[in-house]
């Protein structure tokens, strides 16, 4: 059974969605960009969506660097390469599309990369908003990149700034963490 659940976050609401045992999107933003639920059933209580909202909340009060959840991804198997590559990263770490290029075993496959990275659909948790361009900027985020640049700032990254942003996300960290 297809379960979801919404939940609040300082970056806005998230939609969870899961295929039983495993967690299978993490959607922010855009609804254009979100699965339609018609054949889903609204369940928060589902095991993996209650650890995966538990873990998130870790994790945007500053005490979760990494998350331990079943995932599945569908995706193609280049897509997965990116994705599970994607986990490696380390919080507070950010890499270039060129760099995650090299490290699935294809240099030249930089805007392969971040077409992959775009397409993942478990974003913060499976962490493609750790991926920068190769000059340290920020490009694309499915999220838009205000949100990008908290969670950046969010992991201690220099240059971004988180409270800035936390008012057009609408509630902040602090909001979030008391509730």
């Amino acid at each position: 059974m297809k379960h979801y659940c919404r939940v609040d976050s300082p970056i806005g609401h998230l939609l969870l969605t899961a295929d039983g045992d495993a967690l299978t999107g993490l959607y922010m933003g855009t609804p254009s960009k979100q699965p339609a639920l018609d054949a889903w059933r609204e369940q928060p209580s589902a095991d993996v969506l209650t650890e995966t909202a538990r873990q998130l909340k870790e994790y945007f009060a500053g005490s979760r660097r990494s998350f331990d959840l079943p995932l599945h991804m569908a995706g193609t198997e280049f897509q997965q390469r990116v994705w599970r590559e994607l986990t490696k990263i380390p919080f507070g770490e950010t890499w270039s599309y060129g760099q995650l290029a090299k490290r699935i075993g294809n240099s030249n496959a930089s805007r392969a990369v971040g077409l992959a990275n775009g397409r993942n659909p478990i974003a913060v948790i499976v962490p493609c908003h750790r991926v920068i361009g190769a000059d340290g900027s920020l490009t694309g985020f499915g999220g838009g990149l205000p949100r990008k640049q908290w969670l950046l700032s969010h992991e201690g990254l220099p240059g971004t700034k988180a409270l800035a942003l936390d008012a057009r996300l609408g509630r902040g960290v602090a909001a979030y963490a008391s509730a």
